[in-house]
């Protein structure tokens, strides 16, 4: 029953995947109509900026998610500590800890630099761009985002579903 239990949940998993997949294929489609037109209105330097922004939305929001789900599992790993590990496993893992904590700090100042930017593009756009243009491009960046932490998220559930499955099946003689 376990097992068919998780192997529906992760049935419902795919499939949502699949669905955030095609979201993401419209918005990634919203996103080229979006540069065509900044490319007919704006300078090529202000162009430039906003395609810089653009291409680092997407990294720096990768990163941070990165950094947050490796640093949740070594949370996690630490929290199994007992009496029985050894020394260089815990030393291991607090040193992980440190250096991905740092890693998510220098993220979340990347992140603050890109929102900043973010408002010079806004500023930029909105000198050429209609209300309803300028509402489409926010809600673009919004929508974006959106998905690319509602991708991640499925893949953790995925890959943690998974790994029970199979050790669940392992466990069954």
């Amino acid at each position: 029953e376990l097992i068919s239990s998780l192997r529906s949940k992760l049935q419902t998993l795919w499939e949502e995947r699949q669905l955030v997949l095609s979201e993401a294929r419209e918005c990634a489609e919203r996103g080229k109509e979006l540069e065509a037109m900044v490319q007919d209105v704006c300078k090529p330097n202000e162009f430039e900026r906003y395609m810089m922004f653009i291409g680092d939305l997407e990294k720096v929001v990768s990163l941070l998610l990165c950094l947050s789900s490796r640093l949740a599992r070594v949370q996690n790993a630490m929290r199994r500590i007992d009496g029985n590990t050894d020394a260089e496993e815990k030393q291991s893992l607090n040193e992980r800890h440190k250096l991905l904590s740092r890693q998510r700090e220098d993220a979340k100042d990347l992140k603050e630099n890109l929102d900043r930017r973010e408002r010079v593009v806004s500023g930029i756009l909105a000198k050429y761009l209609t209300d309803q243009q300028l509402q489409d491009y926010r809600r673009f960046v919004q929508v974006k985002t959106s998905l690319l932490i509602e991708q991640k998220d499925l893949e953790e559930q995925i890959k943690f579903f998974e790994e029970q499955l199979e050790n669940l099946e392992k466990s069954i003689p």
